[in-house]
């Protein structure tokens, strides 16, 4: 997991733990007591929000979850690092503890209409093409790096190496900084919680300055 403060004032915290590892989760939440934020974005969709609110926060018993063949070569690769959850085991604590203190989680990814015409926008009939063949690849020959922070960027580099799932990628990613933006300018302390991969290319969009810290 690596973190971040930004901006002036109460600003905001950005944390980045790696998608599906459970150690990740506790480490999440210590950062979150740690900073007190007033207010708590996460990076899913607003449909995303509520499905992992109602079936794995309030709901009495945790549905099924299918995987795409993509989604579980990537558990494969991550689980020498430890115990692998799914859904993000630290999206769904972050909610846990919010709605443990009657604290709102806001959603900072585009809806999928949004998240859609996106796609359609800037990935191509080729590029959707160059894409399938290298998550095929990746998932052949996941990456074997030493740590699973280095394991979630290598994950993505590999499956988003095209310039059409780069440009996707970014405009998710300037959504939502515009998104915490604007939780930010009411002047309350903000934390953001996204996925790893995510970390470098929204903290280049939220500042161009450097923050006062990254962990």
């Amino acid at each position: 997991m690596i973190h971040g403060t930004f901006g002036t004032g109460s600003g905001v915290l950005l944390i980045a733990p790696v998608r599906g590892l459970a150690s990740e989760a506790p480490k999440t939440i210590a950062a979150l007591e740690s900073f007190a934020p007033a207010r708590v974005g996460l990076g899913v969709s607003l449909d995303e929000l509520r499905s992992l609110h109602d079936y794995f926060v309030v709901g009495e018993g945790e549905p099924v979850v299918p995987l795409t063949s993509n989604e579980t070569s990537e558990v494969r690769g991550l689980v020498r690092f430890g115990e692998v959850r799914v859904p993000n085991p630290s999206f769904v604590e972050v909610l846990r503890w919010a709605w443990s203190r009657g604290s709102t989680v806001e959603a900072l990814d585009p809806d999928e209409d949004r998240t859609a015409a996106l796609f359609a926008e800037h990935i191509g009939y080729f590029e959707l093409v160059r894409r399938t063949v290298r998550e095929r690849r990746v998932a052949r020959s996941p990456p074997a790096p030493s740590s699973p922070d280095e394991f979630a960027l290598e994950w993505d580099q590999e499956v988003a190496a095209g310039r059409g799932s780069r440009d996707y990628a970014e405009a998710r990613d300037r959504y939502l900084v515009e998104r915490l933006s604007e939780l930010a300018a009411q002047g309350t302390s903000v934390a953001a919680v996204i996925d790893r991969e995510r970390f470098d290319s929204v903290r280049s969009l939220l500042t161009a300055g450097t923050p006062a810290s990254v962990r």
